[in-house]
Order: C-alpha cells, then sequence, then structure tokens
C-alpha cells in the first residue's frame, strides 16, 4: 500500500513537470543541454572531462524527481547520445528513469543526473528494451575533478558511472536498481516519425534533429574538444591484430588515459 502510494505521489510530480519548466521534448532536450553547459563553471567538482571524451554514450536527466515516505522512488526523463564512427556524437534518443531506494527517508527533491557508459552493451541494452543498473550492467558513483580518471582508469570493472548533482555541485551517485528505458512516444514526436526507433535516430544523419538536438550534441563536444577520443566507435569492426581485439564489442571496456597528454593523431 505505501509503495502504491509513493508511485501514485511520484507520478503526479513528474506529470506536473510543465509547471516546472519541462513542457515538451524540445524542452528537455534543453534542460540536458543547460546540464552540460554548466559542467564548464566547476572543473573540479564535475564528471571528468576524460571520461567523457573515451565514453560509448552519455544520457542527461535533468529534474529527477525523488520522493521518500519510508521508502523511496525517482523517476525522471532525458536524452542518451552514442559516440559514432570519427568520435562525433549521434543524435539524442529520449530515455525515462525509473528505480527505488531503501532506508528512512522523508520529502521531496529535484536532481540532474549524468550516466556515462564505457561500453557498448549497456546501450544496447536500452535500445531494445530496457536497463536495470547493476543488475544488467555493473554501475559505480563517478569520479569527480579533472585528473580523477587516470587514478582509477575509471574503476575496473564498471560499465557505467552515475553523477548526480544538487545545489550547484556534482558528485557520484549510486544508482543500482534504477531502469532505464526508451521513451517511444517522445521519440516519435520530437522527430516527426512513427515507429522510429533509437538504432534509427542513432545511426542517423544530424540534419534529421529539430536544432535543440544540434545545440546539445555541440555543447557536450566542447566539454571535450582537444581531448583524445576513440579511433572508431562504430558498428564496423576494427583490423583485429589480436584475440583480445577480435572480441565482441559489447564487452569492451575504453580506458580514460592521460587528460593532459596531447590528442592523438
Amino acid at each position: 500500500m505505501r509503495i502504491r502510494l509513493l508511485l501514485f505521489v511520484l507520478g503526479a510530480c513528474v506529470a506536473a513537470a510543465p509547471a516546472l519548466g519541462a513542457s515538451d521534448e524540445a524542452d528537455r532536450v534543453k534542460s540536458a543541454t543547460d546540464v552540460l553547459a554548466q559542467l564548464e563553471d566547476i572543473p573540479e567538482q564535475a564528471v571528468p572531462p576524460a571520461l567523457l571524451a573515451r565514453a560509448y554514450g552519455v544520457a542527461v536527466i535533468p529534474n529527477v524527481i525523488k520522493i521518500g515516505f519510508g521508502l523511496g522512488a525517482r523517476r525522471g526523463k532525458g536524452v542518451l547520445v552514442v559516440r559514432q564512427a570519427g568520435g562525433t556524437w549521434s543524435n539524442p534518443v529520449f530515455i525515462t528513469l525509473t528505480g527505488g531506494s531503501f532506508g528512512w527517508q522523508i520529502g521531496a527533491q529535484s536532481t540532474d543526473i549524468i550516466l556515462v557508459f564505457k561500453t557498448r552493451k549497456g546501450v544496447d541494452d536500452i535500445a531494445r528494451g530496457k536497463l536495470t543498473l547493476g543488475a544488467d550492467a555493473a554501475i559505480a558513483a563517478g569520479p569527480v575533478g579533472r585528473s580523477a580518471g587516470v587514478a582509477t582508469d575509471i574503476e575496473f570493472a564498471a560499465e557505467v558511472f552515475s553523477y548526480s548533482r544538487s545545489r550547484g555541485l556534482f558528485a557520484g551517485v549510486a544508482l543500482e536498481g534504477a531502469g532505464i528505458a526508451i521513451d517511444r512516444e517522445a521519440n516519435e514526436a520530437f522527430y516527426r516519425k512513427p515507429g522510429i526507433t533509437a538504432e534509427q535516430i542513432f545511426a542517423g544523419p544530424g540534419n534529421m534533429a529539430p536544432a535543440a538536438a544540434n545545440e546539445f550534441v555541440q555543447v557536450l563536444s566542447g566539454q571535450t574538444r582537444g581531448l583524445p577520443t576513440l579511433p572508431a566507435m562504430s558498428d564496423a569492426p576494427a583490423a583485429a591484430n589480436t584475440a583480445a581485439e577480435a572480441a565482441p564489442k559489447e564487452v569492451r571496456t575504453y580506458g580514460i588515459g592521460d587528460p593532459d597528454a596531447p590528442p592523438d593523431d
């Protein structure tokens, strides 16, 4: 009974989101763009640029509502982009995040969430239906600051790194159990194409998206300009010089490298 009441209240808050500013898909993209743009204001307490530069995918979910009456729940809507061949970013796909938490808590709060995907596997799971963080993909609270990635190589086996922002500062956050799914209705409305899939959006040319999407991609690209990126992250397999290089893409991970090193040739 308590869980039903909690989900009802949480749903009402999300439904009331237009009053808070996110009234349609374009506003959602703009809110996500604003979150990315504000990373530059706090470089020592934000997502490491080197991590963004080496990521396969990046999700930004603004205004995630978290409510607790003994048990906790969170719900938010955002966008996800993936790396294309040549290091560019794809058009954004609309997603939803739903998750719970345990422990005594009372009240409600709104935070911004950023998820950084090191591998392709988690993104493919989202595109196929739904990804549960911690169960389908190993997740860790992400490090912050410009040099954090050098010491950890961004955390061993973790596939996804999670951040939340409240009171203007970013910090790693535990999101085990949260589910991420494609928001098909939002994708159809934004791209004005019934039945459009996440794969079609990821593979589509930049000019298929409204201007709000292009601004999001430009701001994300600006965060990592001049830093080394992977030489190729397309569907086409790279030349396999070793057995390790021939392994399936979905189990690859990508090292962060030194953010102070010169760009790759």
